[in-house]
């Protein structure tokens, strides 16, 4: 119907210039007060390209512009003008807001139209309808860039002032961030606050439940639930910070050993252990950093690859696998071989590189032991429980493959392993043995060097073998102890004293126990007098114990190297040194046990009932053995058995009759004698007289 009416939906109304009032008076044939030049204000349109020419007209040449000449002169013609505009159209370029205009406002209706429906038809135009010429351009036209909001009819007024308005989205912001910050600052205040409460003086955290309370834990458990972790863990460290400052947090009349049987309970109810095997581990360390070692045992340890420098080199091999996807760098400045994988894209144990030898999958604490070693080149080197050959073929590398390397495994199974280890890698200079490893020096003694690694019970790979927490008992680390006390002294009788590069021996565990590391080192220096610790000349590593739980241990055992998994990240390893400076003294077991030991430690230990099957050699009795050596003599009847058996066999694969010497040389018999007794009897008769003689 209206101007206004259609366009109803589009936004608020623009502010309306003066000259364009005029210029719609002059169409609806309207008196016009004065004119208004306003070219200036009309000049603020900026979305369009052409600059519009409604009234601007007097720039233009008058024969073209009618209309706009008669504004200047009478105010009355305007509309017959207009009207001959309109229906001749002399000019042959039309402004076009001027069409648009004629479009909108029809001069014929408004004709028969009163002075007060003008007005308020043209009141209806000047509130509802758009100032500029835009307002009768179509919006997908020339809308000037979507200057202009659109709302849908449903949408409040209200609401569309205040998202129009940029100072109200502005605020609303602001709103919204004071309120996050003002929470914010409400957490921090209570989080302090809390802090301060629990670190006030005198402030004594109740960790303890009295005798008549049931535990909530243990409720848990009698009634076959599972403990809350949570309330664990809470209780563990507010049970650690007491017993780290017992004096001014512990409740009174409770004594330090009732906290820390709690927190014994509480650990192995959190991480399951068994409460024997927690009470051995935590007595090593302080309560702190126990907690951090079951920590620790909790996650499992970086992946690291040994670089066989045999048949590549470290930088070659890095790019290697770089290049197939591997990220890795060196895992430390005290290892040249040694690389630390993050993450691979393709399996470590089926590489071309790892099928090639050029690598082995190697925990880094195995690096340790060989590296104490120091095998050197054309040395004799024995390795007592050499599978699956990580260490063998780090000394084989380590040698250049030179020397000899007696690789023995009591296990067959797992010597099938070893040797395809070390064919894999190319450590030509290794020979596999299946002995008993107690039983040396009797199959090969003399050695420059020995390593024992040891069998133990494990607690140093927790993360690798989560069953050694609930598996292992009182009764293994006095049974583990008792072996590789027999091992150990087997490896000191198979070392050559007289060595001019060697004399060593290394011995290592992967566990952290104390009955297996300085107890039996302890028990070798008190057994074999001539040996001594030297250094193993690792750059890292805690030192071992002097005194444990009451027990004394030799001062030089602090030359031994303790290696923890929360401390540098490495399975839990134990390594000692020792040299061999003299041979070993008969009767050296008695000796030491009438001597009383070196020290009231050797004491402690001599005092233990241990049955010693070192193998000794024959002069026990004070005489060397036939050889001149040390270490054995030669068995010459079970060598000629040997050699006989070795002679039948030959024989039988010539194809000839082994039992044929034996008959040649009983008729070679048979004829000798016989020809003796031949020879007899024309003796005897030589012998007797002649008749003329008895006569």
């Amino acid at each position: 119907m209206g101007v206004g009416r259609r366009m109803k939906k589009q936004g608020p109304p623009q502010p309306l210039s003066e000259e364009h009032f005029a210029k719609l008076k002059r169409k609806a044939g309207l008196p016009v007060d004065t004119a208004v030049e306003a070219p200036e204000k009309k000049k603020r349109r900026t979305a369009k390209p052409v600059e519009p020419k409604s009234n601007g007209a007097s720039t233009k040449k008058p024969a073209t512009q009618k209309t706009n000449g008669a504004k200047a002169a009478k105010p009355a013609p305007a509309p017959t003008a207009n009207g001959r505009s309109k229906k001749t159209k002399p000019v042959p370029v039309k402004n076009s807001s001027d069409e648009d205009m004629d479009d909108e406002f029809n001069v014929e209706d408004l004709d028969d139209l009163s002075d007060e429906e003008i007005g308020e038809g043209l009141k209806d135009d000047f509130l509802e309808s758009d100032n500029d010429d835009d307002s009768v351009f179509d919006s997908e036209e020339e809308q000037g860039g979507g200057k202009q909001t659109m709302w849908s009819e449903d949408e409040d007024e209200e609401d569309a002032e205040e998202k129009l308005t940029a100072a109200n989205i502005e605020g609303l912001s602001r709103k919204l961030d004071a309120q996050v910050a003002e929470d914010a600052a409400d957490a921090d205040a209570e989080m302090a606050e809390d802090a301060l409460q629990t670190n006030i003086d005198g402030d004594r955290p109740h960790i303890l439940g009295d005798e008549d309370e049931d535990d909530e834990l243990a409720t848990k458990t009698n009634a076959l639930l599972a403990p809350d972790l949570q309330l664990l863990r809470n209780r563990i460290t507010e049970n650690i910070r007491v017993l780290d400052d017992f004096s001014n947090l512990a409740e009174e009349g409770r004594s330090r050993a009732e906290y820390t049987a709690q927190l014994i309970k509480d650990i192995c109810a959190y991480y399951g252990y068994s409460e024997y095997l927690a009470e051995k581990l935590f007595n090593l360390f302080t309560p702190r950093e126990a907690f951090a070692f079951f920590e620790a045992n909790e996650s499992p340890r970086p992946v690291v690859i040994r670089t066989n420098t045999l048949r590549t080199h470290r930088r070659d091999l890095a790019q290697a696998l770089i290049n197939r996807g591997v990220t890795l760098e060196p895992v430390g400045k005290w290892s040249k071989v040694g690389l630390q994988v993050f993450e691979s894209n393709v399996p470590l144990g089926a590489t071309p590189e790892y099928l090639a030898g050029h690598y082995i999958l190697q925990a880094a604490s195995s690096f340790l032991p060989c590296m104490a070693l120091d095998p050197q080149e054309n040395e004799r080197v024995l390795d007592m429980a050499a599978a699956p050959g990580g260490k063998t073929t780090y000394m084989a590398a380590m040698m250049k493959n030179t020397g000899f390397i007696m690789a023995n495994d009591p296990n067959k199974a797992r010597a099938k392993g070893l040797i395809g280890n070390i064919h894999r890698l190319g450590a030509r200079n290794v020979i596999v043995s299946n002995y008993d490893a107690r039983e040396f020096p009797k199959p090969m003694g003399g050695f420059d060097r020995v390593l024992l690694d040891a069998p133990c019970s494990g607690t140093g790979v927790i993360a690798k073998d989560p069953s050694v927490k609930t598996n292992k008992t009182e009764r293994d680390f006095m049974q583990l102890p008792h072996i590789q006390k027999q091992l150990l002294l087997s490896a000191i009788d198979s070392v050559n004293h007289a060595s001019k590069t060697g004399g060593y021996i290394v011995y290592s565990t992967c566990s952290v126990t104390v009955e297996e590391n300085e107890a039996v080192v302890q028990y070798a220096l008190s057994r074999r007098p001539n040996v001594r610790l030297v250094d193993t000349n690792i750059t890292f590593g805690k030192e071992g114990f002097t005194s444990y739980m009451g027990k004394k241990f030799d001062p030089s055992v602090r030359l031994t190297r303790r290696y923890y998994p929360h401390t540098y990240n490495v399975d839990g390893f134990f390594v000692a040194k020792f040299q061999k400076f003299a041979p070993t003294p008969a009767k050296a077991v008695a000796a030491n046990a009438n001597a009383g030991g070196r020290s009231s430690g050797a004491q402690n230990a001599s005092s233990e009932e241990v049955v010693d099957r070192t193998p000794i050699t024959d002069d026990e009795s004070g005489e060397k053995s036939a050889g001149g050596d040390d270490f054995g003599g030669w068995d010459e009847d079970e060598d000629k058995e040997y050699m006989e058996k070795g002679r039948r066999n030959a024989m039988r694969r010539r194809g000839l009759d082994p039992r044929s010497d034996e008959k040649k040389s009983k008729g070679v018999s048979k004829s000798s004698d016989t020809k003796t007794n031949d020879s007899k009897s024309k003796s005897s008769k030589s012998k007797k007289p002649s008749k003329k003689e008895k006569a």
